[in-house]
């Protein structure tokens, strides 16, 4: 938490993640911020215990962000009838993170953002970290 997000005393709320969320959007460079306009950007306090377990963790505190769909470079002309490709954020975990380090929020919630956008594009790790880099 950074000395002025402590001095304001005020937790942060699902809609302040949101907003942070768009902005690290709006951010991005092109073409990947056109190449998003159809994913649904969701926030929540938490996933469920199921999905936790399907991903193989063991609280579902440990997850922060999700994506769920079908990474660009699996994607076909002749898929059909598929959900909307989906970006959940997870307030509390995103809170709890918030509260025990060093980082702003905005930080945290732009690095989970960029880290599922990578999973849309089928990034790497390193890939990741370069189109987070770009936008600061």
């Amino acid at each position: 938490m950074t000395p002025a997000e402590r001095l304001s005393g005020q937790m942060p709320t699902d809609t302040d993640i949101d907003a942070i969320a768009r902005r690290t959007l709006e951010r991005l460079p092109s073409p990947f911020r056109e190449s998003l306009s159809d994913i649904v950007l969701l926030v929540e306090p938490v996933t469920d215990a199921e999905t936790a377990r399907g991903l193989g963790l063991s609280h579902p505190m440990q997850l922060s962000g999700l994506y769920q769909g079908v990474p660009l470079h699996r994607q076909s002309v002749s898929q059909s009838g598929t959900l909307p490709e989906r970006i959940t954020l997870y307030s509390r975990p995103i809170i709890a993170e918030w509260q025990s380090t060093r980082f702003s929020l905005e930080q945290i919630v732009s690095h989970i953002v960029i880290h599922e956008i990578g999973h849309h594009f089928g990034f790497s790790d390193d890939d990741m970290h370069a189109l987070e880099d770009s936008i600061e």
